[in-house]
């Protein structure tokens, strides 16, 4: 089967060549999709698409004129596919639901203790050989409070994580996981009361019309001042601006991200060159020295590459077969 897949980075390129061992034609197309690329995949019966490419309604059309009947989003998260629309235009498209929790809860986990214990500001002061513990205490991740918003495959490992620091568990999640209570004492409560008991938040949510902007002024002045909010579900899940108002003034603590609800055409490309940053509110977040942002990289680990690419070629070999992919959405 014919594929272009669009935004191609050279870290996945290899896993997708060996998860495919020859039997689909793979187009390895760095640029994302977009109304201006889709010709790009003219010919081609599928297209495979990643986080930040648009598959909204005019795109679709495009591609559907351009003979695509496949949609392989690389990714847990489908909000830039207009799914009513595929399925309008008879368009297949499937995702990779599961490809690592344990890559997201512990990158989650990394960005608590990074802010915890300081360590971006304990790098700088060590390598200008400044010594001194001056502004660098943190605090016991043992008996405090963490609260999970979305208790899924992803929260649910993190809550395993956070048990054996010794953490209190809070958890919201629609669909309440008896297990993650009986194995890891996690106690379901909602959603103001995670932010008004926890020492830390950290989200999981999906990203659709009910939870766009959820976290934002009310629940962030909820929180304990002082405390601690993670991001690693979806950007548009946080009110950046709430946020950055909660920052400066001292209510929220501390702030880290993976996400950014106007990542797109900023994350995963190269913008060192530029003379001033575009994104006027991403630079203000940058200024906050209790802020600490990567760039959507919390999937990046060898075991979620090959899994991304193992589900993506297998939906392609279902296709092919003219049969559905049990990944379909």
């Amino acid at each position: 089967m014919r594929t272009v897949v669009f935004s191609t980075k050279p870290y996945e390129q290899p896993y997708l060549e060996q998860a495919n061992a020859g039997r689909h034609q793979l187009i390895f197309e760095p640029a994302s999709l977009s109304s201006a690329t889709a010709h790009l995949a003219a010919g081609a019966e599928a297209v495979s698409i990643f986080t930040n490419d648009d598959a909204s309604a005019p795109v679709l059309e495009a591609l559907r004129a351009a003979g695509v009947r496949h949609v392989a989003v690389r990714a847990a998260g489908h909000d830039q596919v207009a799914l009513p629309h595929a399925r309008h235009l008879g368009l297949r498209v499937a995702n990779v639901p599961e490809y690592s929790p344990y890559s997201v809860a512990e990158h989650a986990v990394a960005l608590m203790l990074a802010l915890n214990r300081r360590l971006r500001q304990a790098d700088y002061n060590l390598r200008n050989y400044d010594f001194r513990l001056d502004g660098l205490v943190g605090f016991d991740m043992n008996g405090k409070t963490v609260g999970i918003v979305g208790c899924g495959r992803i929260g649910g490992v993190l809550a395993r994580i956070l048990h054996g620091f010794g953490c209190r568990l809070l958890g919201y999640d629609p669909a309440p996981n008896a297990a993650l209570t009986e194995r890891y004492g996690l106690a379901y409560t909602s959603l103001e009361e995670v932010f008004a008991q926890s020492d830390i938040v950290s989200i999981h949510a999906p990203l659709n019309e009910h939870t766009r902007h959820f976290i934002g002024a009310g629940l962030l002045q909820q929180m304990k001042p002082g405390a601690m909010l993670i991001n690693t579900g979806r950007g548009g899940v946080l009110d950046t601006e709430a946020a950055i108002a909660a920052l400066r003034s001292g209510h929220l603590g501390a702030l880290g991200l993976d996400v950014y609800e106007h990542e797109k055409g900023l994350f995963f490309f190269d913008h060192s060159h530029e003379p001033l940053p575009a994104d006027d509110t991403f630079a203000r977040l940058l200024a906050f020295k209790n802020v600490l942002i990567t760039g959507h990289q919390a999937f990046l680990t060898r075991e979620a590459l090959q899994n991304i690419a193992d589900t993506t070629v297998e939906h392609l070999n279902c296709w092919a077969r003219r049969e559905a992919s049990p990944h379909e959405l």
